[in-house]
């Protein structure tokens, strides 16, 4: 009988995109996959590395799994992904809390590794690469409708706060003919979504082949999909891209766009490499090309020597840009970044009113759009019934707003509609099905 395997995922897409990667090495090397801990013979945690809550979060989880371990001293125990990197030493030898530790550039050889530590040797494989993208590999998915692929590894930029450059090593990028590949066979299941994942997507290179071509080269696959993609990086947002956007109906009109800060003190601090100036101005052509598209972003609370003026510039820059969304953090001092080394000087107290601020403002502006989107009528990819009531569904557009309507026989899952605004939160747009999914088909097809 084959042996079963549990994963638990933590962090970003990038981390689900990669479960989803060894959970295909795996199958297709005779072990088997299980949703329930209890009967699993391996259990392994895909870890993030970004912020520190998210690894003491990791550090509790293996604390509560010791008790799996305790009525099955043959369970192994293993941390795969970005703390694997930067913490195997003390996840081994100093705590003897798991008994392999793999990351993101080895998975190729995880089968391996659990062989080993089922026979009661402890496995280590953090080496990083500069060359291996997984390409070749087919990642296992269930039925679904949304499906992240990663078009890239690694990140060159090193920004002071950032671990990924040494967690997930250097950039390099998967060949184009593989990722349309991929595509196909996700439309031939019935997908309606995918979203190209990278650490820096715009710098996505493929001899000639660019991060717009390859943009292009996705929508061209199905008029159906829905194209998206994360995380962008401002140097790298090029007139090209968002003219490939603007030029394609199939990808979405929405840009995840971190700015971190509103001061270009505080931005060259942080190794940004552009400025407030450079940023607004990518906004600005969006907007000119592309009128209601919809901007989210990742905000630094506290970075080091962060005064009150700085604080100001990132509420200003707030107002200027009108984000739909954001993701907003208190600065996290990361082992190992330049940011480290410098005093974090800023008192949590501080930190903790300035990130009060940043997201009141941010709950006020999101309200004030999706008010102005009351009356309109919204193309709605339909996800399945809504988290509060199996009375109602619910989807989104492709601007990324979470739209709940009443339900009946006609929709299912994976259906377009289009729907009427009539009321609208911070968070949420309520409306009513006008068209339903052979109208809005037969539309999308002939764009």
């Amino acid at each position: 009988m084959s042996k079963k395997v549990y994963i638990e995922t933590y962090g970003c897409q990038m981390n689900v995109a990669d479960t989803e990667l060894v959970q295909g090495v795996l199958k297709n090397r005779g072990f088997g996959l299980t949703d329930n801990l209890e009967e699993a013979n391996v259990i392994l945690l895909n870890t993030c590395s970004v912020r520190d809550n998210a690894e003491q979060r990791i550090y509790g989880r293996l604390g509560t799994l010791k008790k799996e371990k305790e009525k099955d001293p043959d369970t192994v125990i293993g941390i795969l992904g970005c703390m694997a990197e930067r913490l195997r030493k003390d996840l081994i030898e100093d705590r003897k809390m798991v008994d392999l530790v793999v990351g993101p550039d080895e998975y190729r050889r995880l089968p391996a590794f659990i062989d080993g530590a089922l026979a009661g040797e402890k496995g280590i494989g953090v080496k990083l690469s500069k060359t291996e993208t997984y390409e070749d590999l087919i990642p296992y998915r269930e039925d679904g409708l949304s499906a992240w692929i990663s078009v890239m590894r690694g990140c060159d930029k090193f920004c002071t706060f950032c671990v990924v450059p040494f967690t997930r090593g250097r950039e390099r990028s998967r060949g184009l003919n593989s990722i349309i590949e991929e595509i196909k066979q996700l439309s031939e299941r019935g997908f309606r979504e995918v979203t190209l994942l990278g650490q820096n997507v715009n710098s996505y290179k493929d001899g000639e082949t660019d991060f717009a071509d390859l943009l292009e080269a996705c929508a061209n696959v199905d008029p159906l999909i829905r194209v998206r993609f994360t995380t962008s990086h401002p140097q790298d947002l090029s007139d090209k891209l968002l003219e490939t956007i603007a030029a394609n109906k199939n990808i979405c009109n929405y840009i995840h766009l971190p700015v971190q800060s509103g001061s270009n003190r505080i931005l060259e601090a942080m190794n940004r490499t552009y400025t407030v100036e450079h940023y607004l101005t990518i906004i600005k052509k969006a907007k000119e090309l592309m009128p209601g598209i919809s901007f989210s972003t990742d905000i630094i609370s506290g970075f080091p020597t962060e005064t009150m003026e700085d604080h100001l510039a990132t509420l200003d820059i707030m107002q200027k840009v009108r984000y739909d969304g954001a993701y907003m953090f208190k600065y996290s001092p990361r082992e190992g970044t330049k940011a480290f080394k410098m005093e974090d000087d800023v008192a949590e107290e501080v930190k903790g009113k300035r990130l009060s601020e940043i997201i009141d403002l941010q709950q006020s502006i999101a309200h004030e759009i999706n008010q102005e989107v009351i009356g309109t009528e919204e193309i709605v990819l339909v996800e399945g019934p809504s988290r509060k009531s199996n009375d109602n569904f619910a989807g989104r557009t492709d601007t990324n707003k979470v739209v709940v309507f009443p339900t009946n026989d006609k929709i299912k899952a994976g259906d377009y509609l289009k729907v009427k605004i009539n009321s609208a939160s911070s968070a949420t747009l309520l409306g009513e099905v006008i068209e339903y999914n052979d109208e809005v088909v037969e539309y999308l097809k002939s764009c």
